[in-house]
């Protein structure tokens, strides 16, 4: 297809957005690009961003009301007729209600479809635990055949959501609500399965993914004021997973901490850890997460503080596993 990257659609680093917000506009550049895509939604167009599509491409946008599992069958068709679906509803819904279409319909039978779910995480704020789906990184990377990526900022979120529309498998894109800081600028260059190195380190690993990616990079800056130096990597491809970066990290500072806005169950904390273990690489390991527990209601940051994901639990996590190690 030869996709076009637009340099209109870059953003500052520092700026604030939500991942959701790069995908709308991601996919208007798409639907400039290439007839075949289209767009599919459960009745939440507002809130997924694809309202920008429908607005510019009415013939090409398919709102299936409150029915995602078939959404999901529907998807499957179009990509079967050769047409480049994305399929979107909160993450609940998509992962979630809809997940045995999204097996038996989509990725057993290899169809392409790009199911881009936003909402995700705890950062759902104040919906509360229904909506706060912090199992689907689990649930989708076990299904064969699937890519699973979980993007940092804006930046990577509307590349990636742009590199889909080539890519020859059914794929879980995992976007958030709340504004996160954008970490890259338009030099940046997103790969599947490639993890991208922001800071480089020697004494501990920090690996992240998704919204966690700027808080790790924040709490790096403050332990380097303290004469410690920490690499960050971020992991946006969990499936398949850069286990040569990571193995390669892991070697260099034998110290390692996943940090995701995800059960510590299923997710890369788990991906990152087997890739070690398989690999033969020995290193103190510590998983950040939400530690098997559900959700609440509340402020999206404040969520994230109270579940042991702040800046300042990563700096006490990063100083614990050196304590230890020593």
């Amino acid at each position: 297809m030869g996709i076009e990257l637009k340099a209109a659609n870059a953003w500052t680093i520092g700026d604030k957005l939500a991942t959701r917000e790069a995908y709308g506009k991601a996919l208007v550049d798409l639907g400039d690009q290439n007839t075949n895509v289209v767009v599919l939604d459960a009745d939440l167009s507002s809130s997924t961003q694809t309202k920008l599509f429908a607005a510019k491409f009415p013939d090409r946008f398919f709102n299936m009301g409150i029915a995602e599992n078939n959404m999901m069958g529907v998807a499957a068709g179009l990509a079967r007729a050769g047409k480049i679906p994305y399929a979107s509803s909160f993450a609940m819904f998509a992962a979630g209600r809809a997940w045995e279409f999204v097996r038996n319909s989509i990725a057993h039978n290899h169809l392409a479809v790009k199911i881009c779910a936003t909402h995700a995480g705890l950062t759902v704020g104040e919906d509360g635990a229904s909506h706060q789906i912090i199992e689907d990184i689990a649930i989708m990377r076990a299904i064969p055949t699937m890519t699973v990526i979980v993007p940092a900022d804006a930046t990577e979120a509307y590349q990636a959501t742009m590199l889909l529309a080539d890519h020859d498998a059914p794929t879980y894109l995992r976007l958030g609500r709340a504004k996160c800081p954008v970490v890259y600028d338009d030099s940046y260059r997103f790969e599947i399965g490639k993890a991208s190195i922001l800071k480089a380190g020697s004494q501990v690993t920090l690996i992240a993914c998704g919204m966690m990616v700027s808080r790790a990079l924040e709490a790096a800056q403050a332990l380097a004021l303290e004469g410690i130096d920490v690499e960050v990597i971020n992991s946006a491809s969990i499936k398949p997973l850069d286990s040569k970066t990571i193995c390669e990290s892991a070697r260099k500072t034998s110290k390692v901490i996943t940090m995701e806005e995800h059960n510590i169950i299923g997710g890369l904390g788990e991906a990152v850890a087997a890739c070690l273990m398989e690999s033969g690489v020995g290193a103190d390991f510590k998983r950040m997460g939400v530690k098997d527990i559900f959700g609440q209601s509340g402020d999206a940051y404040k969520l994230l503080d109270h579940y042991g994901l702040a800046v300042s639990d990563i700096i006490h996590e990063t100083k614990s596993i050196l304590k230890r190690s020593n």
